[in-house]
């Protein structure tokens, strides 16, 4: 079932935010996005060359959108896996799902159509969820990553809904990855720029080579599993993610968690798979089910 390369996407996001969060000791955040870029950008033009498929697009400002988007969702996720519990970080981008269902109510209430109470409820639950989430102390340059992750979920929300419209327009996956690659090459050397280029150490080079061959690997199971599989099973199985994160976080990093924040996550968990499958058993509208075949 193609909906299971989701689970693979998952294990392997909570591992790259772990290799992410031991770059990040050594490496700018700009620096990290920069090489993560590179690797899958080498690897997929690499990839065309040898099966002579073509890197030309019909459609490359949606690429450009999906890109420009989706970078600075990872680069927020990015910056906040760095300083943040890593279970904390990964739960906070995976709020797209409860923002994509507050997208669902939007275009609802715009058309003057009767909105999903049950919905409703569940994303306010959702967003209860990350309260709690946030509620142990922070420090301020804490609140700052934890606002970083919150937006890196809104930003997501948007890209996720690129990969599906590319996937509909008969991109092929590694197509979709490549320009994400090269979006997110040219964004993190533009940043480099600005914050400068650090000292490579031999310990440096294989975290930054694993941050971009385990992130080209996750990419393209999480783009297969959204282009081939079933949409609600493919929404559900990535909330794994936040489990592998928070698992890897206690072993590797000695993370520590407040009890309201292993209920905050629950919550998060719930609240984002039932909206899933409230939004999509509104069949009414196209734009209703726009967004919730998009649902994270």
């Amino acid at each position: 079932m193609q909906s299971l390369w989701m689970l693979v996407a998952s294990a392997l996001f909570a591992l790259l935010g772990a290799c992410v969060k031991l770059a990040a000791a050594r490496y700018h955040i700009a620096e990290i996005v920069l090489y993560r870029g590179l690797t899958g950008a080498l690897a997929l033009a690499a990839y065309a060359y040898f099966t002579q498929r073509p890197l030309g697009t019909p459609i490359p400002w949606t690429h450009f959108r999906r890109g420009a988007v989706g970078t600075a969702a990872l680069s927020l996720w990015f910056f906040a896996a760095a300083t943040l519990p890593l279970g904390t970080a990964t739960a906070l981008n995976y709020t797209s799902s409860l923002f994509l269902a507050s997208f669902v109510l939007g275009a609802a209430l715009r058309a003057r159509r009767p909105v999903n109470l049950p919905l409703m409820l569940t994303v306010a639950m959702g967003f209860v969820g990350v309260v709690l989430l946030l509620q142990p102390s922070f420090g301020a340059g804490q609140w700052l990553s934890a606002s970083g992750g919150l937006l890196s979920g809104l930003l997501s929300a948007t890209a996720y809904w690129y990969v599906r419209d590319l996937a509909r327009q008969g991109e092929p996956e590694w197509r979709i990855v490549f320009y994400f690659s090269l979006s997110v090459l040219a964004i993190g050397f533009a940043g480099s720029l600005i914050t400068g280029f650090s000292q490579h150490t031999p310990g440096g080079v294989l975290l930054l080579a694993a941050v971009g061959v385990i992130a080209l690997l996750a990419q393209l199971a999480m783009t297969r599993a959204y282009a081939l599989g079933h949409a609600l099973l493919t929404a559900s199985l990535q909330y794994s993610a936040i489990v592998f994160s928070a698992i890897l976080g206690v072993i590797l990093f000695a993370d520590r968690i407040a009890l309201a924040g292993w209920v905050g996550m629950a919550v998060i968990i719930g609240s984002g798979a039932l909206a899933t499958w409230l939004a999509q058993r509104r069949p009414r509208a196209r734009v209703d089910d726009s967004f919730s075949a998009e649902i994270r």
